[in-house]
């Protein structure tokens, strides 16, 4: 994967086929258009690149209402490769940026600087001052310019569209299988490993106190989740939520017990996946009750681990 900020320093060797958008997730749809893109560059030769924002476009113009991100930039990027892109491009997007018509961005950047043979957009998107550049547009400058264009469909599950907006809204209401499936893998985070206040380990449960990067968290609640360490995926289960067994918290918090595992992970930076929603956090009127209910979780969730292609969910990058 080569990774370039802007477009200035970008080191063009051969034409691209390429796609331009946010693609916070890289759910399903956005696979689609990957596949797209790295297809049509192979049988072209050309290199399959992505041109992305960063921050998000309404986090510049819309502060207000810009939404929380599912993905950081280096796990959106990094995801790129996995999905065959070869080139990404990262555009800081600011406030100057927003003022450029979408004809000069295609001209100047797609067509001179990029070399582009062929663009897909995903369905809906548009890009440029205003919101112009949107597919009518762009298969009308590409023409003129000598590229070829063309939209990639949306993708739908349920008869719904696979969107960003709609698999947070899942994640809101805990329902991380749907998510799951919107994604097409397990919705997961990366957090640094802090030290807590150790509550775990007195109860015989130690737990990964979780500072999470990525700002979208599901639901309150207890999870099946698997946790990466050392290069290998782990049974864990997940505690999101305020602790109200002992004096609530003010901030929601991320805890993981990992099972069979006894090493320390003070300072470490993991990766969980929500694979299941066991229940709702809830108080209980004793440590023991806690302690019980906490043996009855993971003895759910390695009933879970034992069911036919569970294990594999874990593999899906």
């Amino acid at each position: 994967m080569r990774l370039f900020h802007g477009t200035d320093n970008a080191e063009i060797q051969r034409p691209t086929v390429l796609t331009l958008g946010v693609f916070d997730g890289l759910h399903l749809g956005h696979q689609l258009v990957m596949r797209t893109v790295s297809e049509r560059a192979r049988v072209t030769g050309a290199v399959p690149t992505v041109i992305t924002f960063d921050p998000h476009p309404r986090a510049v113009l819309h502060p207000e209402s810009a939404p929380p991100l599912l993905q950081t930039l280096d796990q959106k990027v990094e995801g790129f490769g996995v999905l065959g892109i070869e080139q990404a491009i990262v555009i800081n997007f600011t406030k100057e940026f927003s003022l450029i018509r979408a004809e000069d961005f295609l001209r100047d950047v797609v067509k001179e600087r990029l070399q582009a043979r062929e663009v897909y957009l995903g369905s809906g998107f548009a890009f440029g001052h205003d919101r112009e550049g949107h597919i009518d547009l762009l298969r009308k400058t590409s023409k003129e310019l000598g590229f070829f264009a063309d939209e990639v469909p949306e993708v739908q599950l349920r008869n719904q569209r696979v969107s960003s907006s709609r698999i947070r809204g899942l994640l809101a209401e805990g329902k991380v299988n749907l998510a799951r499936r919107m994604l097409g893998r397990p919705y997961g985070v990366e957090a640094r490993v802090e030290h807590g206040a150790e509550r775990g380990r007195t109860l015989g449960f130690p737990t990964a106190n979780l500072h999470p990067r990525n700002r979208v968290i599901p639901r309150n609640g207890v999870y099946v989740t698997g946790t990466l360490i050392e290069g290998q995926w782990r049974r864990s289960v997940t505690n999101v939520g305020l602790r109200p067994t002992f004096t609530s918290d003010a901030e929601p918090s991320v805890e993981t017990f990992v099972m069979d595992w006894d090493g320390d992970l003070y300072g470490d930076v993991v990766r969980v996946r929500f694979l299941h929603r066991l229940r709702d956090e809830k108080k209980f009127s004793s440590i023991s009750e806690l302690s019980a209910q906490i043996e009855n979780d993971i003895g759910c969730a390695n009933n879970y681990f034992e069911r036919s292609g569970a294990r594999n969910t874990l593999e899906i990058v």
